[in-house]
């Protein structure tokens, strides 16, 4: 069958086609490409009657992540809050 076939030229090789597997996330970092992987199955896994809202729902879920990922390199771009301090030299 033509299915067991192409089953068969795909086996060994990386599902994304780079041919390398991706890098080892560092230690303490976050890898969003499970997170995209994710929201990628629940778009395939919804029925069509529910893609439309389906869709719609990741958009808003991406802008909430695209808006906090904003906000915080504002927050890293503000300097510090750390009072000035002024030294008074003692006689």
């Amino acid at each position: 069958m033509k299915t067991e076939r192409v089953f068969e030229e795909d086996e060994g090789r990386d599902p994304v086609g780079s041919g390398s597997p991706p890098p080892p996330p560092r230690s303490g970092s976050l890898d969003p490409a499970a997170l995209f992987v994710l929201l990628d199955g629940l778009r395939r896994a919804a029925p069509r009657e529910l893609d439309e809202q389906v869709t719609k729902l990741i958009r808003e879920f991406l802008l909430t992540l695209r808006s906090l990922i904003d906000w915080y390199l504002e927050r890293l771009d503000r300097p510090s809050r750390e009072p000035e301090v002024e030294d008074i030299p003692i006689d």
